[in-house]
């Protein structure tokens, strides 16, 4: 037996196999289960091998051993086809061929690269009328097939029942609950096992930490985080260096992203360069972006096609338009496909710049097939320059592709207010209710005092919400001094003038900034993170309340930083 499996092993290509499979047949060996079983798995999951020749070796057994469909479960969950593991499962079920844990195992596997909770929950079942659930291996992996496949509360429920957890149990939801928005519970969890429970996290489980620092720009968790990593030399990672410049990115500390970045101890990777390049972007800093793409190509790293849509993002939030152009027509040269991305990020840049008609052609001309965003993007434009024509047709595309965006009406609804067309506006409104638009709810994020505290528009459920509501009265006072007056022409209810006024009081960047100034100590930074773009009212009110108030205030929103201080932005009202 040693001698096959070495002879398995010593394979180097499909040649070697099928040779070694015709030796197996000619001797008799090839009946033999564990030979045959063991090269069916080297064949289904091994570089040297082909998951088409194996199921086709498969196919042609008469009575396959449960290790020999666990070797195609295992190269079909692997593949780029899971779901076909999972059907290949269901036939070794009415096969009358009783799984065993490793059979599970892969099929969960294969659940939690499908998405498909469904069967994760069926599995479950087996896995108990099985006996199976004492194996905390197994448990594990079907911990992480709830949570990839976007049951987090099952998952939960699975980890606080496990009678052991190992190492991978706590990392597999830690990462499930970060990449699965509910980032709070990650911290809270990563608290849990390094303080509570004494265990020591390693670099799996500090990328999960990281990855909810990030998203909830929790820059205060991220330093403790950053700190461990220090501690247990665990910045040995290149991944592990990546993701604290993300971290640090994402919670608008771009320098010390770049300190991270010029003092790697691990080494560069193309992630590292292409992270570092879009930390500049979101910042607004083109120029700075562009050096350091110029230094990527210089260090011989080829830039691949995220660090093009990295710089052309630089660009376009720094209004570089020529220099984005520039790069955007040399792509092709430089052998980098084209994706509808850059066609988003090009089309964007001509937009802001008011080159709408440029921006058009170029969706026109596309070799690919333009997606909802880029006539969203031009909608958005239009409106901005108060194009009536151009954001009619943008709006028409958008209704033959199907979309539903809330977005899309309120901007086409927006362009003809500020036009004082009021029947399309109603026109508008109406088709809104006749359809099913979906409109995302804004939120922010304020870390304070070692919290991160949440708020939605109009929030009342804040336990300080009576502070809350008294400083924004006061802000409210202070701004109407400078000559504040509320941009309330987009505002489209029905509704008098200071029910308007009221509606964009309570935008919740506005009361995470609230928080903030009662919260902290005078002269303190205050940074607020928000799911949606900021809307121009709230841009207003903060660069007022930045001046009146002596703070900093970076607010990150969908898809950029803003710097508020002394009356200013770092945007330079270019967003």
């Amino acid at each position: 037996m040693a001698s096959i499996e070495y002879l398995i092993q010593r394979c180097t290509s499909m040649c070697h196999i099928k040779q070694l499979q015709a030796h197996l047949t000619t001797t008799g060996l090839f009946h033999s289960h564990p030979s045959r079983s063991k090269l069916l798995d080297f064949c289904a999951t091994s570089s040297a091998g082909s998951l088409p020749y194996a199921t086709a070796i498969f196919r042609q057994l008469p009575r396959p051993a449960t290790n020999d469909w666990n070797a195609v479960i295992r190269g079909l969950a692997q593949s780029d086809r899971p779901a076909a593991a999972l059907l290949c499962y269901l036939s070794m079920s009415r096969a009358s061929c009783k799984p065993d844990a490793l059979t599970c195992s892969f099929a969960l596997k294969a659940c939690a690269r499908a998405l498909a909770l469904p069967e994760a929950a069926q599995l479950h079942s087996h896995v108990l009328r099985f006996g199976f659930i004492a194996d905390v291996l197994l448990q594990t992996t079907m911990l992480d097939a709830y949570a990839k496949s976007g049951d987090l509360d099952g998952a939960r429920q699975l980890f606080d029942e496990m009678p052991m957890r190992d190492m991978a149990s706590w990392n597999a939801l830690i990462a499930g609950l970060a990449q699965g928005n509910r980032p709070t519970d990650a911290l809270e969890l990563f608290k849990t096992m390094s303080v509570t429970e004494g265990l020591n996290p390693n670099e799996v489980t500090v990328l999960g930490a990281l990855s909810a620092c990030s998203q909830l720009g929790a820059r205060q968790e991220g330093e403790k985080v950053f700190n461990y990593i220090i501690d247990r030399k665990l910045d040995d990672n290149v991944i592990v260096c990546n993701a604290v410049i993300d971290m640090y990115a994402k919670c608008g500390f771009v320098e010390k992203a770049y300190q991270v970045f010029n003092t790697m101890r691990c080494g560069r990777n193309l992630i590292t360069w292409n992270t570092m390049i879009m930390a500049l972007a979101m910042q607004g800093d083109g120029v700075e972006a562009l050096q350091l793409f110029e230094r990527m190509g210089q260090a011989g790293v080829v830039r691949d096609s995220v660090s093009y849509l990295s710089v052309l993002c630089a660009c376009n939030h720094a209004g570089m338009v020529e220099d984005g152009v520039r790069l955007f027509e040399s792509m092709a040269g430089c052998g980098v496909s084209l994706n509808v991305k850059h066609y988003g990020s090009v089309v964007d840049l001509l937009g802001r710049a008011g080159r709408l008609k440029e921006a058009y052609d170029i969706i026109e001309s596309m070799s690919i097939v333009p997606d909802a965003v880029l006539w969203q993007t031009l909608l958005g434009a239009s409106k901005t320059y108060g194009n009536v024509e151009m954001a009619e047709m943008a709006s028409r595309r958008l209704v033959e592709m199907g979309s539903k965006s809330c977005g899309d009406f309120v901007l086409l609804s927006n362009v003809y207010a500020a036009h004082g067309r009021w029947k399309d506006v109603g026109r508008v409104r109406e088709a809104m209710k006749n359809t099913d638009v979906k409109k995302v709810p804004g939120f922010s994020y304020i870390e304070a005092n070692g919290m991160i505290h949440r708020f939605v528009n109009g929030d009342q459920n804040h336990p300080n919400r009576p502070e809350i509501y008294r400083k924004l009265d006061e802000v409210s006072s202070r701004i109407k001094d400078c000559g504040y007056v509320a941009e309330t022409n987009y505002v489209l209810h029905d509704i008098g003038q200071e029910d308007k006024e009221n509606a964009l009081c309570y935008h919740s960047e506005k009361l995470a900034v609230a928080f903030g100034l009662v919260s902290t100590s005078e002269g303190t930074a205050i940074q607020v993170n928000k799911n949606l773009r900021i809307c121009g009212d709230c841009h207003v009110v903060i660069k007022l309340i930045s001046k009146i108030y002596e703070r900093e205030i970076i607010v990150r929103d969908r898809t950029r930083f803003h710097r508020f201080k002394g009356g200013f932005c770092s945007c330079r009202e270019y967003w």
